[in-house]
């Protein structure tokens, strides 16, 4: 990948020099007088490395750097300083700034050189971890990735956490995929899934994990049961108006919300290891679920106790059911829009 260099000093004879170093290397060189010119190209077009003079009029060098650190697509661009006579104070103040290097004069090829490999090699890397965390994110929750990159050996501890969890499911789902083809099947439940999951984004929670034709979400916060009560009815309206391959059955979810405390944690073996929440209120959810008939939001007691005053809301149909696994009943009631 050819790199673009972007090379600000308002000597023209540094900028000459520097560009004679590398003009055979195979970067694409630009060159900038002044720091507004500066800054005006890196807004205009991609910029990989920048290399500044310090002392620069009206705007120098480290007043670049600092705008340049503000701008997203920058935050990790290499910034190399070049300096004549510069003094301690202002390399410092221009290294606090965000500055990753500098090259004094004389500029001598081998020491320009040398120092632009090492910082290339140093955007490359960069650029492969901000790769390797977008797909990640395709494929894990936050809250996972959090707890991946609190480095090797430092995962957070199991912790108890009062949470709000959500569970959907499409009833009669195993009927419907036994006659439906296998690549139409798929299509439909990606797209019904990416409704939910960006949904339950827009609500503040996360995806903990995809349990077939449904998903397990989670919140939490102080919000995280109006939240996870809001998200569910939004879900329900967003499939009553989508097309999901013209299949009335895709449309036939429930939904069943708890909450309590639950254990969040690290589950599996050194091998592989499983970033989610278990515990009597994830599974309560899950039976929930169970509960709810097509199109309908089954919560339980808890939940309406702690948001039943919410106009937007309405609980109704309160009743006693036995779930499996729990001696006593439990009391339900099923959720509508306020």
């Amino acid at each position: 990948m050819k790199r673009t260099i972007l090379i600000v000093n308002a000597d023209i004879r540094v900028r000459e020099a520097i560009y004679g170093i590398l003009e055979s290397d195979g970067y694409d060189l630009v060159q900038a007088e002044s720091g507004e010119q500066a800054l005006a190209l890196a807004t205009a077009m991609k910029i990989d490395i920048f290399m500044l003079g310090i002392e620069m009029p009206r705007m120098n060098g480290i007043v670049v750097c600092a705008e340049l650190r503000a701008i997203e697509q920058y935050h990790t661009a290499p910034v190399i300083f070049l300096v004549g006579n510069t003094g301690d104070a202002l390399l410092h103040q221009a290294l606090t700034v965000g500055g990753d290097d500098f090259i004094q004069q004389p500029y001598t090829p081998i020491t320009v050189r040398a120092r632009l490999k090492n910082h290339v090699k140093r955007l490359e890397y960069f650029q492969r971890l901000d790769r390797l965390r977008r797909a990640l994110n395709q494929y894990l929750s936050q809250r996972t990735l959090d707890a991946i990159e609190s480095g090797p050996g430092k995962l957070p501890p199991p912790e108890e956490r009062d949470l709000a969890i959500c569970f959907t499911d499409i009833r009669g789902f195993t009927a419907f995929a036994e006659g439906t083809a296998p690549a139409k099947l798929f299509s439909m439940v990606s797209a019904i899934l990416a409704d939910q999951v960006n949904i339950i984004h827009d609500y503040g929670g996360y995806v903990d994990k995809f349990g077939g034709d449904g998903v397990m979400a989670i919140f939490d916060g102080p919000d995280m049961v109006l939240q996870s009560c809001l998200c569910a009815l939004n879900m329900l309206e967003t499939v009553r108006m989508r097309n999901y391959g013209d299949s009335e059955e895709m449309r036939r979810f429930g939904v069943g919300i708890h909450t309590g405390r639950a254990v969040v944690g690290n589950i599996g073996s050194l091998e592989h290891l499983d970033y989610s929440a278990i515990g009597n209120t994830v599974n309560l959810a899950a039976r929930l679920c169970g509960q709810a008939e097509a199109t309908a939001i089954v919560v339980s007691k808890a939940v309406r106790d702690a948001v039943g005053d919410d106009p937007r809301l309405h609980f109704d149909s309160e009743r006693s059911v036995a779930i499996k696994g729990l001696r006593e009943p439990v009391i339900v009631y099923t959720l509508t829009r306020g």
